[in-house]
């Protein structure tokens, strides 16, 4: 994809952003294991960069979504991938179903403050007995009068301890496990919702992670996005442009990896010469710029997609499967070339390892994306299908 001047002045704005906000505070923010997200959101929505995908009737910058990848890929600058998540949860998984399939008061209550940086959401899929498996989710929503009361649990909801709004995936009726979900946009203050503490990870340290406790949970049916019982074709929407975040901005995580252990392989030397001498490491850090390269065409060939107005679901997949795999793969292999400083959580590398690990499992497990690609080539079993 040719990508216009207005796309690098994006990027360079994204990048002056990145260098006086955010980068300064992200040892402090890894250290207390949580970010200030409404202070960061505020000031990420006076730069517009909170609604550039977004309608311009609700406070979005209303342009193409080759725009929103730019910017995805920009927050590969920062130091720390879970402060780019928690962005990336706000702009491209919790709202896109909002924006597109919800009703113009919905929107409005919502999506308009959630652009202005004046709301922080999260996005309650997963559960304690699973997160892949989307089919099989047990919370539920049942209709009361002129309400929805919610019962269930939702686990691993990034931003959950910040969130003013969650939008939920529920159970709305008794038919077949892909027709009888529905998304529904619940307040955080609601009476029955509860985070009764947040999850330390292995790594996304900067990044708040919940579990949240829906107990009788009362909200207005109007709150529902779309139609009932079509949440779980909204929420596999919502995934194609989920799945290609993690693969935009994972690729920009490991161009990082790459660039600042080139950088670190000519400064160190053993043996009277620069590690960056030995050709092992070289044709190694060349075979990783390779594969990097081509897990970012891939993932711009999705966004050239979406675009288009075609489903990117296959791309995005196949996307997300090589983000996953390359994040265990090029972080490992980097910090080997670190030694000692690799293993030390003084260096950048070990941060990036941390982080990392992470694409392989969210936003769907590696296996769950060859599953999807299986049916793509008509080889899944079909009494499973």
């Amino acid at each position: 994809m040719l990508l216009s001047h207005e796309h690098a002045e994006l990027r360079r704005s994204v990048h002056r952003w990145i260098d006086d906000e955010v980068n300064p505070h992200v040892d402090e923010w890894e250290a207390a294991g949580i970010l200030p997200a409404h202070e960061m959101f505020k000031s990420m929505a006076s730069k517009g960069f909170l609604g550039i995908h977004k309608p311009e009737k609700y406070g979005g910058l209303g342009l193409s979504y080759s725009y929103a990848a730019v910017m995805i890929e920009a927050l590969g600058r920062i130091k720390s991938a879970g402060v780019a998540m928690a962005i990336g949860v706000q702009t491209d998984m919790c709202t896109p179903a909002l924006a597109e399939n919800g009703s113009e008061e919905l929107c409005n209550e919502f999506l308009v403050p959630a652009i202005a940086g004046e709301y922080v959401g999260c996005i309650g899929v997963s559960e304690p007995g699973g997160g892949s498996d989307v089919a099989a989710l047990k919370t539920t929503a049942r209709k009361d009068g002129d309400d929805y009361v919610i019962n269930g649990t939702k686990m691993w909801i990034t931003n959950g301890m910040q969130a003013d709004f969650c939008c939920l995936l529920a159970n709305t009726g008794d038919g077949p496990a892909h027709k009888n979900k529905s998304l529904i946009i619940v307040p955080m203050n609601t009476k029955g919702v509860s985070t009764p503490k947040k999850i330390s990870k292995i790594g996304m340290h900067s990044s708040d992670t919940a579990q949240i406790f829906f107990d009788d949970v009362r909200v207005p049916q109007r709150y529902l996005v779309g139609q009932e019982n079509k949440g779980f074709l909204y929420q596999m929407q919502q995934f194609q442009y989920e799945r290609l975040w993690v693969a935009l901005n994972n690729g920009a995580f490991l161009q990082r990896a790459i660039d600042i252990t080139v950088d670190y392989t000519k400064e160190r030397s053993a043996f009277g010469r620069p590690l960056s001498d030995n050709q092992w490491i070289g044709y190694t850090l060349a075979q990783m710029q390779a594969e990097v390269a081509a897990l970012k065409a891939i993932s711009w060939q999705g966004v050239e997609m979406v675009e288009a107005g075609k489903d990117a679901t296959e791309v995005a997949t196949m996307a997300k499967l090589i983000a996953g795999q390359l994040a265990r793969q090029v972080p490992d292999k980097c910090l080997q070339f670190w030694g000692g400083m690799g293993y030390s959580d003084e260096s950048e590398i070990s941060r990036i390892y941390r982080d990392a690990r992470l694409a392989a499992i969210g936003g769907g497990a590696d296996e769950v994306m060859m599953q999807i690609l299986t049916k793509y080539m008509g080889i899944f079993p079909a009494e499973q299908n």
